[in-house]
């Protein structure tokens, strides 16, 4: 496994093998669970999520940063919110979102969620 990702052993008790993960993972765990919360238009920076299926997954990761230490996950999210959503209460969601999903999927721990809200969405009528 020859990258350039930073790549984290989540599990080696030696008996079978070890689970690795990827920052890149982490990243894109946290922007899936962040664009489901009602409230938060995308990722900063990213796609809408109709074209994510057509271009990769890769995608969800723009506008997160995860750092992955021996300590636990760091996550950086920049958002764009739903016009007439009440930030503070999106934001909160959002963090206790991407923190149950980080740590329900890999069972890392979650130090912090930090939220930047880069632009308001005003959606068109369809």
């Amino acid at each position: 496994m020859e990258d350039n990702r930073n790549i984290h052993t989540i599990h080696g008790d030696g008996k079978i093998g070890e689970v690795q993960i990827a920052d890149d993972v982490v990243a894109i765990i946290a922007g899936l669970a962040a664009t489901e919360v009602e409230g938060v238009a995308a990722m900063y920076g990213n796609i809408t999520n109709e074209l994510v299926s057509k271009l990769g997954m890769k995608n969800l990761s723009k506008g997160v940063k995860a750092e992955v230490s021996e300590e636990g996950v760091s996550i950086d999210l920049t958002l764009n919110i739903k016009f007439g959503y009440n930030i503070k209460d999106v934001s909160i969601k959002v963090q206790e979102k991407v923190k149950s999903a980080i740590e329900t999927m890999t069972g890392l721990e979650v130090l912090e969620v930090n939220i930047r809200v880069a632009n308001i969405s005003i959606e068109q009528n369809k």
